[in-house]
């Protein structure tokens, strides 16, 4: 079974932000294959289901972005599940709105929901996909631009990313996340 975590806040008033990309794009999975019925375990919302004929558990955590790691550890716990079949989705600034960038591993760099997974799970070594949602200009803070909502120029570029993210996730699922590097990375 593949762990699908979208990283964000919730809440209303995180409701389309920049910070819940990752949310958006479980979401976005959940209409497309039909596995819209979350429940709360595990410090998230949790749906099951199937993508392509395999098997997936979609995750939101609710423990706050900063916090994430948290319900990841638990659940990668419970399931007896290894970090490699865990997939985590969330927003970089370091990238353009829109951008994708798919990774086998890697640091957190600057992003604190990474942090706190890679600290909670021991471990760098778990597929990301990374969307860019731009950087702040110099007369704004990173915690504070994170927090915005997008322009609808950057909305539209970042609704065609949440849907490339969605293809990749489950080319990643059902191919190899080598595949879906070569074909989504960009």
């Amino acid at each position: 079974m593949h762990i699908i975590a979208g990283l964000g806040n919730p809440g209303a008033r995180y409701h389309l932000t920049r910070h819940n990309v990752g949310f958006d794009t479980i979401d976005f999975l959940a209409a497309q294959y039909r596995l819209d019925h979350f429940k709360p375990r595990h410090k998230a919302l949790v749906s099951e289901g199937l993508i392509q004929g395999k098997k997936v558990m979609l995750v939101k955590p609710q423990t706050y972005m900063n916090n994430s790691g948290e319900s990841l550890a638990e659940i990668l716990g419970y399931y007896k599940a290894d970090p490699s079949q865990l997939i985590v989705i969330y927003d970089d600034a370091d990238l353009e709105p829109g951008k994708l960038r798919i990774r086998q591993k890697g640091g957190p760099g600057t992003h604190n929901g990474m942090r706190s997974i890679i600290s909670h799970i021991k471990t760098e070594e778990f597929p990301r996909v990374r969307i860019g949602i731009g950087k702040p200009g110099p007369e704004m803070d990173l915690g504070d631009f994170v927090l915005s909502r997008f322009t609808e120029e950057e909305r539209s570029l970042v609704n065609e990313a949440i849907e490339r993210a969605a293809l990749a996730v489950a080319t990643m699922v059902c191919a190899s996340v080598d595949v879906a590097m070569s074909k989504y990375n960009g």
